[in-house]
């Protein structure tokens, strides 16, 4: 994996978020945008996490067409775990999800990452399809 991004402090762990936009360094993901998932309304808040996998799944379920991007993110304000996964899919946050209504602040990029199977993406695609039929939507609370 290569992270251009400045030396990371050992002590601080690194956020991540995965998405389709065109950011670079210094440009700040703000909330307010259509959201990626539901009915797709303006998202009250930015969604980031600890763990590269999370952030692989939020590239590649975003919309659009434009390749996957996973940016190295320092949020600006306070976060809480995102409950959308934190105790409603998985018990505690073992995704390290977390989610703001404050800006994330790109400082890099991982550019080499290897994405989820064909099978992998289908199943998620179809369990998020069937989230939507049930009227299931993400907790904007």
């Amino acid at each position: 994996m290569c992270i251009t991004t400045e030396n990371n402090d050992q002590n601080t762990p690194l956020f991540y978020h995965g998405t389709k936009a065109d950011l670079s360094p210094g440009d700040l993901i703000v909330p307010g945008f259509n959201s990626n998932y539901g009915k797709q309304n303006k998202a009250k808040y930015v969604y980031f996490t600890a763990t590269l996998d999370a952030a692989i799944w939020g590239a590649e379920l975003a919309l659009g067409d434009s390749p996957g991007r996973i940016y190295v993110v320092t949020p600006t304000g306070p976060f809480e775990d995102d409950p959308n996964l934190t105790d409603k899919k998985f018990p505690g946050n073992p995704t390290k999800s977390y989610r703001t209504a404050q800006a994330l602040l790109v400082t890099g990029e991982i550019t080499e990452w290897e994405g989820h199977t064909a099978e992998q993406l289908k199943h998620m695609h179809d369990n998020l399809k069937r989230l939507k039929e049930l009227g299931i939507e993400a907790i904007e609370d």
